[in-house]
């Protein structure tokens, strides 16, 4: 079979296999996405495998990218890749997402034993006052927009309707006067 078959018949029974189950998604026909334990764990992971276009022949992509896995440390993304990447290797041939999907959730306990759920209103108050700078001089900047008097803020309002919108025709005054000045260069 061709790597197209093979990726086929491994779509449909993906699908299949995967129906109505919340923690997997399909980001495309070659791009999968599996959540590993329930949202509210700390110690629940994503894992995003895509196939190259020779897969299952050659090696997935396999990424721990996603969002989700902002509060996942460094160190231990690396390990759970390194134990799928083995994984990879006993199945290369094969058809293999859901076997690595299965993997992972069979072993979850051992991927993140070291697992330390980074603080992430750590994070969240650095990056605050990272950019606490930068939007301090964008408000003064705001505070010198030109003031309107009481009066042409009136002569304003007369002009517009309740919308604030220029009524139809408000300015064919100065077209006619336009087209009268070129219309009659014209006629010379």
């Amino acid at each position: 079979m061709s790597a197209n078959e093979d990726q086929e018949m491994e779509l449909e029974a993906l699908r299949s296999i995967y129906e109505g189950d919340e923690s997997f998604r399909e980001l495309s026909p070659v791009s999968f996405q599996y959540r590993i334990g329930e949202n509210d764990d700390p110690k629940a992971f994503l894992i995003e495998i895509s196939w190259t276009e020779t897969y299952p022949q050659t090696p997935p992509i396999i990424s721990m990218n996603a969002f989700f896995n902002n509060n996942i440390s460094s160190a231990v993304k690396q390990s759970i890749l390194a134990k799928l990447q083995e994984a990879v290797a006993a199945n290369l041939g094969t058809a293999m997402t859901y076997t690595l999907f299965e993997y992972a959730k069979d072993n979850k306990d051992q991927f993140m034993e070291n697992h330390n759920p980074i603080n992430s209103t750590t994070t969240i108050s650095n990056i605050i006052s990272i950019e606490t700078p930068n939007t301090a001089p964008s408000s003064k900047k705001k505070d010198k927009k030109e003031q309107l008097s009481k009066a042409q803020k009136r002569k304003l309002a007369d002009k517009t309707d309740h919308k604030g919108e220029l009524p139809r025709g408000w300015n064919w005054v100065d077209v006619v006067k336009h087209l009268s000045k070129t219309g009659s260069k014209d006629d010379e």
